[in-house]
């Protein structure tokens, strides 16, 4: 018969019933959610629940916001805030629930190349202003720590200050790409809720995720799983611990990521500072080959960096980008996402480069441990090789049907 690997005795309590028809465990064993409060300076460890991914955090945080909005604590028509480079499984469940449920969701539009962080905090102003007009309240802000695509590094903890002088409600974190890129402080921060990933940049295997809840008030008892299984009313991170029969490995293995990182010279912090350092050192040798500039300041980075392609190219839409990232990895074996600026924000000027032509195709490049230079130089000669060749975008294009009446 086939074995099964054993889970550590003082493990079980993370993962609900032994056998998932059991008494509830005792709640002070939480090995792995210790660890992780520790990592990210929590005040206690009862505010850590692990969940599967960021997207699970937030639907948490906004299943919540829409029960407010349907049992009449909030009234319809109160706002919602988010970015408008908010993750596109967050921009749908804020649709699905609280859109939903009768709020008006505001977005601030976020430029982009930007050139500091008072950029972004301008913008955050006045979305708010258009947010609270009327009189209306703002009863949550969901703000990215690091967005994901364009890549830039959100001034996270001043955002979080101005919404508690604004009179803010809640203020939600997603920070899916920071465990492993950035420094993260939960007090310091100051958010209501905050969730990262541990399975992108913190070796993890997928997925496993956590979710800060900031102790006080009653909000910690009234926030659920909306996966509701044995330990539903025990508490979010009970309940979070047990949610039926799944696969609980990658939560498990998480003081074995932890132990793994460990092993590197300076540990977490020194892999982020030498990811960070090497993929700005990589963005300006590709911006410099293709006459291009980064998206954002080195300080708005973290082990990611975005990086003007040649306008040559005419990238022109969504479409666009994705056909050039498919051929990058089938004909140059370059994986790398491509992102389509569409010029949001409209007081911008499209940024251009050296021959002064508007550029609206970003390279995203990441860094991490094992990423070594010939991998960027591979990147670099391959878009060489097209401008040499004369290439555009529009040579992927699907040929237009013709209609005959």
């Amino acid at each position: 018969a086939a074995s099964m690997a054993s889970i550590p005795s003082n493990d079980v309590s993370e993962n609900g019933h032994g056998n998932g028809n059991g008494p509830s465990p005792p709640r002070a064993k939480r090995p792995r959610a210790a660890l992780i409060s520790a990592l990210v300076n929590a005040g206690d460890v009862s505010e850590i629940s692990l969940v599967d991914n960021a997207t699970t955090a937030a639907a948490i945080v906004l299943q919540h916001a829409a029960w407010s909005f349907a049992e009449g604590h909030f009234a319809r028509g109160d706002a919602v805030l988010m970015l408008h480079y908010a993750y596109g499984a967050v921009k749908k469940s804020i649709q699905a629930y609280v859109a939903r449920a009768g709020a008006t969701v505001v977005e601030v539009p976020l430029p982009f190349p930007v050139t500091s962080p008072d950029a972004i905090i301008t913008e955050f102003h006045a979305a708010l202003a258009v947010a609270k007009a009327g009189g209306r309240k703002v009863r949550l802000a969901v703000i990215d720590h690091i967005t994901s695509m364009p890549s830039v590094l959100i001034p996270v903890k001043e955002l979080v200050a101005i919404c508690r002088q604004e009179g803010v409600d809640k203020v939600f974190v997603d920070a899916a790409h920071s465990v492993g890129q950035v420094p993260v402080d939960v007090r310091d921060i100051g958010a209501d809720f905050y969730t990262s990933n541990l399975h992108k940049w913190f070796f993890c295997p997928p997925a496993v995720a956590f979710l800060h809840t900031r102790k006080g008030g009653p909000i910690t008892s009234q926030l659920h799983h909306p996966v509701v299984s044995h330990e539903y009313g025990n508490g979010l991170p009970m309940e979070s611990g047990w949610i039926g029969t799944r696969d609980y490995s990658a939560q498990i293995v998480v003081p074995e990521a932890i132990h793994f990182v460990n092993r590197f010279e300076g540990g977490i912090e020194g892999i982020r500072s030498r990811n960070h350092e090497k993929v700005i050192e990589m963005g300006r040798m590709l911006a410099e080959a293709w006459g291009t500039f980064l998206g954002s300041p080195p300080v708005m980075c973290g082990s990611m960096a975005m990086v003007g392609m040649p306008c040559c190219l005419c990238i022109e839409s969504d479409d666009d980008a994705l056909r050039v990232r498919t051929m990058l990895r089938k004909d140059f074996k370059v994986e790398v996402p491509i992102y389509y600026n569409s010029r949001q924000v409209k007081v911008q000027e499209m940024a251009k480069d050296n021959n002064s032509d508007p550029v609206t195709g970003y390279v995203r490049i990441s860094h991490q441990v094992y990423n070594v230079k010939e991998e960027y130089e591979r990147l670099r000669d391959a878009v060489n090789k097209l401008v040499a060749e004369g290439f555009t975008s529009a040579k992927l294009r699907p040929a237009e049907k013709t209609i005959i009446s």
